[in-house]
């Protein structure tokens, strides 16, 4: 089979599943496992915000946004001469990655797969989905994700349960949405700005504070540990105004923004910081 994913957590989902050599093209996007950075990319982002803090990049989605237009481009010519029997993409946020919707015209006639999970319940059924529709045997991953799954959460049971804050975004402050609060619900977090199941929102470094969180988290969207660490940094002083016992700086590219294997990294990550 040759599969073109236009999603990363698919991508790793993928190889995860043994299905990396069927891989033909990924986006600029896929950079896990090391070995998806050698295929063809057939993405690229349209805004330059490489050296644009949170709030410079809040901005200038918000501005794509209002004005309709998106924020990637897809060589969908490159993908029909690749003449996959599969496209990977998904219907969950037009932010995070590819919407479906943006190709499915021009790929017509190519079987698509469209995930768009909300809990971490979906995440782990859209990997069964992916494996089945592969002729792939999910059996042995789940196995072990499942299992890590309960081990995190015995662990964290070993522990006193703690009220905190997760942040998808730091300039303004995005709450936990979707999969996230079920990670944190396992990991023994309890956040009351968190909204299971619907997609993060914006909030004020007030409301933060207003949550009076023993344990702040954040977690950008998109951006690797040690950017993550510079943004936080702008933020300083309304991070210390929040008056956490506890801040935490986490890789949210590499785990808690992709809906993918890496989830289950990201709650063992999570019970980690409670320790």
């Amino acid at each position: 089979m040759r599969i073109v994913s236009l999603l990363p957590s698919a991508t790793e989902s993928l190889f995860a599943l043994g299905l990396g050599d069927q891989v033909v093209a990924v986006t600029h996007e896929c950079d896990y496992p090391p070995q998806a950075a050698s295929l063809p990319v057939v993405t690229r982002s349209t805004l330059a915000l490489e050296r644009e803090g949170s709030a410079g990049i809040d901005a200038a989605v918000s501005l794509a946004a209002m004005e309709g237009r998106s924020l990637y481009e897809v060589d969908t010519d490159a993908i029909l001469r690749l003449d996959p029997d599969l496209v990977v993409a998904q219907d969950i946020c037009d932010v995070c990655a590819i919407p479906a919707d943006q190709v499915a015209g021009a790929l017509r006639g190519i079987r698509m797969i469209r995930q768009h999970p909300h809990f971490l319940a979906d995440v782990l059924g859209d990997i069964d989905e992916l494996a089945e529709a592969c002729g792939a045997d999910a059996g042995p991953l789940m196995i072990d994700l499942r299992r890590r799954i309960r081990v995190a959460a015995a662990r964290a049971r070993e522990l006193k349960r703690v009220r905190g804050v997760f942040l998808e975004w730091l300039d303004p402050p995005y709450r936990a949405g979707h999969w996230t609060p079920d990670l944190l619900d396992i990991a023994g977090i309890d956040d009351p700005l968190a909204r299971a199941g619907v997609p993060s929102a914006g909030l004020s470094w007030a409301d933060v504070r207003e949550a009076a969180p023993e344990l702040l988290v954040m977690a950008p969207c998109g951006f690797d540990l040690a950017r993550a660490r510079r943004e936080a940094e702008t933020v300083r002083e309304q991070v210390d105004a929040v008056g956490a016992a506890k801040v935490v700086v986490l890789d949210g590219s590499a785990y808690f923004n992709r809906p993918g294997p890496r989830l289950v990294d990201s709650l063992e990550v999570l019970v980690a910081a409670r320790d």
